[in-house]
Formats: structure tokens, sequence, C-alpha cells
């Protein structure tokens, strides 16, 4: 079981929770203003992180993370500090503030600490590529809660899982995987064609986007189906918890990100569980049982894969996935790995966390596909028109991956999408020794002094603005605030061409860059190129009456009703209708 969640009911009820809780407090800010005060030092020759500009802190306890994080206000709060001129805060601060700061910023983080934000392309590409042993994921509460797969392990540990999953996201397995992806948008085809028969039905979009990825990430992924896509509320236990989870787990982000990393350093493991059961804190013990289950129901799956490839072929051929899904290459990978190269039990089971990166962030992506198809019915009719003609061309069937990838409008919808509204807007990285981060080109200090590069002291947070990266004006152009799927139908402008931009995919930071970018970028790809491609033939989608849907900056970007009965519940109510049937 992983750690911090193990062993859970162990000696609870013999603890004075307030006492308790009060004095915890007490020992936490003791020892985070001590290291606060004890990483204040300067290098002579290079800028400290004071002398970048930056907003007035609103918070000691959270500094400006009250809006960084901000579900209503993050959005704006995002560009202004990217705007690089007289700057109103009437939203926020209440006056006026003559910022100027360019992409590199100071925000305050929690407890007072200095941060440095940015979305240069010298700094991001220090910050991932070239130091990006030293500039480690802000997530040490990832391996703890989930277990160490490879998004929550570093170093040799994460250098063993990628090597091992490279060969399961070669373009040979993507196309090796397209029969299960039809299947599975072939049943969502089905469920929603069968509620919109009789006519034109407003559907939650969200919700069946989340079901669809799940089901594609459970099948070719783990060789398990969570959904059969038939009843209007999934049923499996774990499609009502993955749901769910974030959203608990977002109101611990603060406990997490600051309260954890010390409780790790101050007491010892037994400790900190009798502490979790003990203290009176629903959402963590919410998130305690939630993940008792996801362990449990990965171990099992785990045992499944590893029970069938020892017994043979034939157990194999059985299953979902029939063995090409990703957990069964890695299980028979492992078995015949080097020693030097072998991975734990539990590090093969951890890789369930894939299902999270995979299903939340592309749900995310397609949900906004579909909202912005239905904000511009044109585009929607010439995509249309495009699939169709493929379709026409090769003779009916479905088509092949080469075909589906080589859509030139489908991707330049799908890229324009991922440019403009990245699932997740930004990124925390913290250096585990001294470092200097350069920039791409000088920002005017606090004194007035050019600033060329910035000395950071061992432990501070750097926050990569994905979302400023993208939609950076000096790269981009002037129209980069515009939802145009066109601009990637032409040569991208000699700027973004000519910049050191870590980047991934298509010179967007959507995706990171760097020894840890998304290692399934492609695969998240190929799901919104399928999952896309089978909507828009077959379906037409249009603005639910009424209905105001506001994206909030939450880790992950969610749609919800503005004002609402349900208002503040993930939610995309669309009108959907055959695409077969003339609008009247």
């Amino acid at each position: 079981m992983v750690e911090f969640l193990s062993h859970l009911q162990a000696h609870s009820d013999t603890l004075n929770h307030s006492s308790l809780f009060r004095s915890l407090v007490v020992v936490i800010l003791s020892a985070s203003i001590w290291k606060i005060l004890s990483n204040r030092r300067r290098l002579p020759g290079v800028s400290s992180l004071s002398q970048l500009r930056g907003p007035p802190s609103q918070s000691w306890f959270k500094g400006n993370y009250l809006y960084v994080f901000n579900l209503k206000h993050g959005w704006e709060f995002h560009k202004m500090l990217a705007d690089n001129c007289e700057i109103s805060f009437a939203s926020f601060l209440g006056g006026r503030l003559n910022l100027s700061v360019g992409p590199a910023v100071k925000i305050t983080g929690p407890l007072g600490r200095k941060q440095l934000y940015t979305f240069d392309p010298e700094a991001m590409y220090h910050i991932l590529v070239k130091e990006g042993s030293v500039f480690q994921p802000h997530r040490i509460d990832g391996a703890v809660i989930l277990g160490k797969g490879l998004l929550n392990t570093t170093g040799e540990h994460h250098r063993k899982q990628r090597k091992m999953l490279n060969p399961v996201f070669s373009i040979a397995h993507m196309r090796s995987m397209m029969p299960i992806f039809n299947d599975v948008v072939n049943q969502l085809r089905c469920a929603l064609s069968q509620r919109v028969q009789n006519g034109p039905q407003e559907i939650d979009l969200l919700g069946w986007m989340a079901r669809t990825a799940l089901e594609l990430i459970g099948q070719s992924g783990f060789g398990y189906s969570f959904d059969n896509m038939v009843d209007d509320v999934p049923k499996h236990r774990y499609s009502i918890i993955i749901k769910d989870f974030i959203p608990v787990l977002t109101r611990l982000a603060f406990a997490r990100f600051y309260i954890l990393p010390l409780t790790m350093k101050l007491f010892p493991k037994h400790v900190r569980v009798f502490l979790m059961n003990a203290i009176p804190w629903k959402a963590l013990h919410d998130v305690r049982d939630m993940v008792n289950y996801m362990h449990e129901l990965s171990v099992d799956i785990y045992k499944e894969k590893k029970r069938a490839l020892e017994e043979g072929d034939e157990a194999v051929i059985r299953q979902i996935g029939k063995g090409k899904d990703l957990l069964s290459i890695m299980v028979k990978e492992n078995m015949k790995a080097d020693s030097e190269d072998k991975l734990e039990e539990a590090e093969i089971v951890a890789q369930v966390t894939f299902i999270f990166a995979a299903m939340d962030t592309t749900s995310s992506a397609m949900s906004r596909i579909l909202h912005l198809l239905a904000h511009h019915p044109k585009v929607q009719d010439k995509l249309r028109a495009e699939i169709a003609a493929a379709r026409t061309e090769r003779g009916g069937g479905q088509l092949s991956y080469d075909e589906l990838v080589g859509l030139p409008y489908l991707d330049a919808v799908c890229r324009e999408t991922l440019r403009l509204y990245a699932p997740v807007p930004s990124m925390l990285r913290k250096n585990t020794e001294d470092a200097i981060v350069p920039l791409s080109k000088p920002v005017r200090g606090v004194d007035g002094n050019e600033v060329t590069e910035i000395f950071l002291p061992k432990g501070t947070t750097a926050m990569i603005s994905i979302l400023n990266s993208n939609r950076n004006p000096e790269l981009w152009g002037p129209d980069v605030l515009e939802w145009k799927p066109e601009r990637w139908l032409s040569p991208l402008p000699e700027a973004i061409l000519n910049t050191k931009m870590p980047a991934v995919y298509s010179h967007l930071m959507t995706f990171s860059g760097g020894s840890r970018s998304c290692i399934g970028f492609k695969f998240s790809q190929l799901e919104m190129k399928v999952v896309m491609a089978m909507l828009v033939e077959n379906f037409r989608f249009s603005l639910a009456p009424n209905k105001e849907i506001f994206w909030q900056m939450s880790g992950i970007a969610s749609p919800v009703v503005v004002g609402g009965d349900d208002s503040g519940h993930p939610q995309l109510p669309l009108v959907v209708e055959l695409a077969k049937q003339e609008p009247q």
C-alpha cells in the first residue's frame, strides 16, 4: 500500500484532535519560517529574485496564489502578468500599478516565499532541458499518494520507467491500437445516436468525453473495461471515484505542497499515518479512501496481467487488448529486462497514474474542441466535409491511422485548441541546488537596471506559464488570442520558428519539454482525432440556449454553467443532433 495512506485506522480514537492540530500547525509554520530565512543568500554579479518586478502579495499565508489558481479570476490574473504595460488591479487589489514586467516575474507563494514566474523561452529551456535534473516537479505528494509511477519519480527511477514505456508510444504501436480506439468510439456513437434519434437533445458532453477518455486508456492502456458506454450514469465504482478525485484533491492543495513535505521530514511514517487518521478533516479522509480503492484495483489488474502472461498466448488473447495494452507490454518487457533496468512490481502497479494524466487532460481538450465548434459552425461544417471526403476517397470503412493523422484541417483544429486553450495552464518546478536562470532578452528590474539572468537559491519554486507561452504575441503575432485553425495551414511566424522553445509538440508548451515531457502526447493526439472525427461526421453541435459556459482555471481547465442550479459543478451542456438531419 502506498505510503501515508496505508494502515489507516490505527490508534485514531485516542487523540485530542484540536490540540494535535494546533500543535502540528505551530511546528510546521516554525519550520517554514526557519527554511525561508535560511535560504536568503545573494550571488555577486547576478540579479536576485527580489530584483524582478511583480504584483504585491494579497496574503502572507497564500501570497499571490489567491489569484494564480483562482477558479474565476485566474485567467485575468495570468493575462495581467503577461501584459507589458500599465495594469489595472481593480479586480484584485483596488488600484493601479505600472508593472511593466515582461516574461519573467516575481510572485509570492504561500508563507511569503518568493517564486519565479516565467514564460521566457530561454528560461524554460534552462529549467526543463539544460538543468532538467536540477529542477524537479513540485509534486512530492505524487509518489506518496499514488505510488512511484512515471509522473512521480525522479532520477534513475524515472529514466528506467521511461525506457520501459517508450516502445508503447511508438508510431508502430499506435497503428496497432486503432481497432481498440475504433471499438470505443463506436460505442460512443451508438450511445449518442440513441439519445438523439428522435431529434436534437441537450447533452452534457463533458461527462461523455470523460467516460470515453477513461475507456480508451482503460482498454488500450490496461486491457480493462470501466464503462459499457450504455447507461446514462457509469456504474463502475472507479468511474465514479475518478470523477471526484481531482476536485477533492484540489481542496488539499496547500496541505499537499506545504504541510506534507514538512511532515515527511519531521515525522516517521507511522506517526504520519496516525496523524492523518486522527485529524478531523473530511477531504483528507475522502482522498485516503479513494486512493485505497484505486490501489487495490490496480493491484488486481496487474496480478491478472501477470497471470495471463505466465499461462501463455491463449490466456493473453482472451483478455481485452489481447496483450497489446500498455500494462501487458510493461509486464512482459520487465520479465525479460536486465537486472539494472528491471522495475519493482510496485512501480509497475503505480503506472495506473497514466489514467489520470490521460483521462482528465484529454477529456478537457476534447470538450473544449466541441465547445469551440459549437461557437464556430462554419469551422464545424468545413471539418465535417474534410472527414466525409476522406471516407469517400477510401470507399467507406474506418480511416486508418495514416489517413486520420493526415487530415490537415482536423490537425489544425486540434493544434489551435491545444495552443490557445492548453488543459493545464501552468506547471511548477523546484531546484534541488542553487541555480542561475538566463533570459532570452533583458527585463527591467525594480531598480531600473536590466536583468539578464536570475539567481535562484536551492528550494526556489519556478512556475512555468504554459498559458502565456502559447499566447505570446511577440512569437505568434497580434492575433494570438484568436482561435484560428487556419494559422496552422500556412507557415508559422519566423519568430516562433527561430525561438529556442523547449517543446516536444508544435513549438507549444502544452505537453512540456525536456526529459519529463509528456510521454503520451502522441497517444493523446490520436485519441482526440479518432473521437473528433467520429463525432463531427455523425453529429452536429450547437450552443444550449440560455446557458453561458465558463471555463474554470482549476488544475485542469473545466467548464461550468454560470448561475445554474448546479453552478460550480463541471459540465458542458450542448445541443446534439444527427448530422444527416439538415437544420430547420
